[in-house]
């Protein structure tokens, strides 16, 4: 997990590219969802963090988003009834 605060722009871009970042997050409501959310696009830079997987988001306790990712979503939801 990598904050955006501490990443320069030009290299958040590098690393999209080179496929080493594929999901976005958020880190005070432990949110994550795919690069081109709209949802997360609106965040603001010092709540933003980045995962090379969803594996690695789940790992640090992220749930997917309901915007993005809304059957990863219910699937979690259901499973957390």
């Amino acid at each position: 997990m990598e904050k955006h605060t501490e990443i320069a722009d030009s290299d958040v871009r590098s690393k999209i590219r080179k496929k080493e970042i594929n999901f976005g997050g958020n880190r005070k409501l432990k949110i994550y969802g795919r690069l081109y959310c709209s949802s997360g696009k609106k965040m603001k830079r010092e709540n933003r963090v980045f995962f090379t997987s969803e594996q690695e988001a789940l790992e640090n306790s992220y749930r997917p988003c309901g915007h993005c990712m809304q059957e990863d979503y219910i699937l979690w939801k259901n499973k957390e009834k």
